[in-house]
């Protein structure tokens, strides 16, 4: 089955901004160099804590003696964000120091804390159709409760190799059956999930099996109640 992107995500594609998704500011951030996993360098807070901001978001620091700039959140934990080794210049709290965050509108961003749902049946003829079949399960995050508008338990793509697309590294994706079925497809929601006919909603369809589509999954043949898990991803952007 093909891989069907929906004319909003088309859209958001060719011509989505970068938007603001959280500020903080306060004289509470101190910064450390080499203290982080694996060496990397920290950003820590001892008020109010980071909490808002999100792995891979785009971070401009402002007020900073040393530190001005912008930089990739890699890691995100309580009262603390981490960004690259050797980014930064330790420096002690004080002063009031302004803290940005940004998403853009690449793929990735744009299906930030996002659903998948796999139904039976054939894939509709377009990502903007309604959706067909009878839908067999819901994958979120280890299986939890996902509510459009959320990010709770919300999935995520991860690091792009060689123009080829995978889930986050770290995730489990996977969701417990609604009924028995064979999966025939699935269609990828943006966070504000949007079901049935739209010409306008962030998604799209593709192909599912044990190996060799968009996502492969431990077994197609879904039981109600049962866990299915998705094992792997792989969307490709063709190179002509």
């Amino acid at each position: 089955m093909a891989l069907r992107l929906s004319t909003g995500l088309r859209n958001a594609l060719l011509d989505r901004k970068a938007s603001a998704v959280n500020l903080k500011v306060g004289a509470t951030f101190s910064f450390e160099s080499g203290t982080g996993t694996d060496g990397r360098d920290r950003i820590v807070d001892s008020g109010t804590g980071v909490a808002g901001f999100i792995r891979r978001d785009v971070l401009t620091i402002a007020g900073s003696a040393n530190n001005n700039g912008v930089y990739e959140i890699i890691a995100v934990a309580a009262g603390y964000l981490e960004v690259a080794a050797g980014a930064l210049t330790a420096e002690a709290a004080g002063g009031t120091v302004i803290l940005a965050g940004a998403q853009g509108g690449s793929f990735v961003d744009l299906f930030r804390n996002c659903v998948l749902d796999v139904y039976s049946g054939t894939q509709p003829a377009t990502a903007d159709s309604g959706e067909t079949g009878i839908k067999l399960l819901s994958v979120t995050l280890s299986s939890g409760a996902f509510t459009g508008g959320s990010p709770t338990n919300g999935i995520n793509f991860g690091e792009v190799s060689s123009g080829v697309l995978h889930q986050e590294a770290g995730e489990v994706w996977s969701g417990v059956g609604l009924a028995d079925g064979t999966a025939g497809w699935c269609r990828c929601y943006g966070n504000d999930y949007i079901l049935g006919e739209s010409g306008v909603a962030i998604r799209f369809d593709g192909a599912v099996s044990t190996s060799g589509a968009q996502f492969n999954m431990t077994n197609t043949a879904v039981t109600s109640g049962g866990i299915t898990t998705v094992d792997a991803v792989s969307l490709t952007l063709p190179s002509s």
